[in-house]
């Protein structure tokens, strides 16, 4: 691994593990809630976060270039939620526009098992072949579209394999709750936790994440779990301390309580 690659990727990962703070939603859901104004809801959040996943539009538009964290550049994309197919992806971003905006990493989604599997694992390796030489890391995500029972062990160790070997240096995935581990053994790069869905309690976010820690990935790209919460702050505060601090799911949330009645002190 060459110096710039070792570079980017430790300051995306401080000492192997990250969290990342995904604001990319947009680009196929439109003005997702709470994220109508992707500037203001990452601000808060930006101390806890090792690093923003976001569109290049979003990233020149609402993200300060003097006071930002390093940027997993979004570079896939052309589909929406009304449209056909979420899976008939296609690169968005020239090499020569990763690099003028100082990307650390880039990242696309793959669809295993989907009609265009062949088209966005293409997407995947020209990507990796083009960044490969500039010592930008390539991080692929294992997108399920809205099929979101695919989501278990089998198809998910399938898809970080896949992804690995065709050269992507971080794999962006769902946990399960069952042989998670084999999933992340199965994988020879780091494995990073998608959020998914919504949870229905903070408790549950907390739990999930812990769980995946512990059963080895480096870390989480979690968004919706955090932005869409009463207290994302108090959320990012817990959900860091089980990444980087590997405290308790008990711990993590007393710190979110914590944070939670220490609120309206910091206000006054």
């Amino acid at each position: 691994m060459n110096w710039g690659m070792k570079n980017r990727l430790s300051q995306l990962m401080p000492n192997g593990k990250c969290f990342f703070m995904p604001i990319d939603h947009g680009y196929f859901q439109g003005p997702t809630r709470k994220l109508e104004r992707p500037g203001e809801t990452v601000k808060p959040l930006l101390p806890y976060a090792d690093a923003i996943f976001v569109t290049r539009g979003v990233l020149r538009a609402a993200i300060d270039p003097l006071n930002s964290k390093p940027i997993v550049l979004r570079v896939s994309g052309c589909t929406s939620m009304v449209g056909k197919d979420l899976a008939n992806e296609e690169l968005t971003t020239s090499i020569s526009e990763i690099i003028r905006l100082n990307a650390s990493a880039v990242g696309l989604s793959i669809f295993i098992g989907s009609a265009y599997e062949k088209e966005t694992l293409k997407n995947l390796a020209t990507l990796v072949n083009q960044c490969e030489d500039y010592g930008i890391p390539v991080m692929a995500v294992t997108a399920v579209g809205r099929e979101l029972d695919q989501r278990e062990a089998r198809y998910l160790k399938l898809c970080c394999r896949i992804a690995a070997e065709l050269g992507a240096r971080v794999v962006k995935t769902y946990w399960c709750e069952e042989h998670f581990d084999q999933v992340v053994n199965g994988c020879p790069v780091p494995v990073i936790m998608a959020g998914g869905p919504k949870c229905e309690t903070e408790l549950e976010v907390l739990e999930f994440v812990h769980d995946g820690i512990q059963k080895g990935a480096v870390g989480i790209n979690l968004g919706r779990n955090v932005w869409q919460s009463a207290h994302p702050v108090a959320m990012a505060k817990a959900l860091r301390a089980i990444v980087h601090d590997n405290v308790s799911v008990k711990q993590a949330h007393e710190i979110l309580k914590q944070t939670i009645e220490d609120k309206p002190k910091t206000k006054a």
